[in-house]
């Protein structure tokens, strides 16, 4: 779908088409998160449109009801894909990495990657200036946040090669704000991949990527979508609308109009994985509407909207409570990962 603004790969058009040679993927569930996690090679890479890797997705409903327990949940699951994502590049416990946390922190939406880099346990003046005293289980990390060019006046990755050459690290890992195409995703998703990262490209805003290619050391990264835009939002709404129509339908319980939906709605049930009507009951609640593909919806929605100047990007009215409390969960998910002393629960006291 051209021109479609997310930055997960889960969300790729081609992925939920017919199998592509070169491409894996394998779907499960980890104490009630739903894992998705998708390998490219270099045969898939030009018709993927994404950096051969590995690309793992986890989704859970933990921020959004901010339920403590779940988030916990959420925070093991996340450090476990992240300590995989490590062996398989080789990272030994013993390697130095270096946490960046790209991002606004004055735009709430933006500011996961600072956030995040104000939890984070960082070491590395330890392993510098008092050794002796580092206990085992830790190894010797640092972190920064670059800021944004609307800030600094400097490119993003211009800083951190700076701060690569200074300090020389084994490895990076990213942390970013990220775009979606499915509202269901926003603060609900977690992405972690091997294969570095592309900042702003799904708000059409890209800068020089991230990546082992540019930095010649593993680059990993860590994303969540806190927006989406206008068509995305009307396009999810039609189709939920149509799948609450659906449910009636289901249930022998068709109003004898329109109208009388509104006025007496059956218990609220989730409507994501809810089948759509089929073409003939969606073109008779919505006309010629009802019965558009996903891809020509969107298009059609994006003329609409992008000459009027409407197609914004939009986050949830909670954003600062939920970009908040996943800054708490990726820095406590890094924390395990990286210091395996504070995954055993002998590190309490720094989560």
């Amino acid at each position: 779908m051209e021109g479609i603004r997310t930055d997960l790969a889960v969300e790729q058009p081609e992925v939920n088409q017919e199998a592509i040679r070169g491409v894996t993927l394998d779907s499960d569930q980890v104490e009630g998160i739903d894992k998705t996690e998708i390998r490219i090679t270099a045969e898939a890479e030009e018709r993927m449109n994404r950096k051969p890797g590995t690309y793992v997705t986890l989704e859970s409903e933990a921020i959004r009801k901010q339920d403590t327990a779940m988030q916990r949940k959420l925070t093991t699951v996340t450090a476990s894909v992240l300590r995989q994502l490590l062996v398989e590049e080789g990272i030994g416990e013993d390697a130095r990495g270096l946490l960046i946390g790209l991002g606004n922190h004055m735009v709430t939406p933006d500011a996961l990657g600072p956030f995040v880099m104000e939890e984070v346990l960082v070491t590395s003046h330890l392993f510098e200036l008092e050794y002796e005293q580092v206990a085992n289980g830790y190894r010797s990390v640092s972190a920064f946040a670059p800021g944004v060019m609307g800030v600094t006046g400097m490119e993003t990755s211009d800083i951190i090669h700076g701060v690569v050459k200074e300090t020389d690290p084994d490895f990076l890992i990213v942390i970013d704000a990220l775009a979606s195409r499915s509202l269901s995703r926003v603060n609900g998703a977690i992405q972690l991949t091997n294969t570095g990262i592309h900042p702003g490209s799904g708000v059409n805003n890209k800068r020089e990527e991230i990546s082992k290619e540019a930095y010649g050391i593993p680059v990993f990264s860590i994303g969540v979508p806190t927006v989406v835009d206008a068509v995305t939002i009307t396009s999810d709404t039609i189709d939920y609308l149509l799948k609450h129509f659906q449910k009636h339908w289901e249930e022998k319980d068709r109003p004898s109009n329109i109208l009388d939906v509104a006025s007496n709605p059956f218990k609220r049930s989730n409507l994501e994985d809810a089948a759509l009507p089929d073409e003939s009951k969606r073109r008779s609640v919505l006309g010629m509407v009802g019965t558009l593909s996903m891809e020509e919806k969107t298009s059609l929605l994006k003329e609409v909207l992008t000459p009027l100047g409407h197609n914004f990007i939009v986050s949830p009215k909670e954003a600062d409570g939920f970009i908040r409390d996943m800054s708490l969960v990726l820095a406590s998910s890094l924390n395990e990962a990286l210091h395996p002393a504070v995954a055993s629960g002998e590190g309490e006291a720094y989560r």
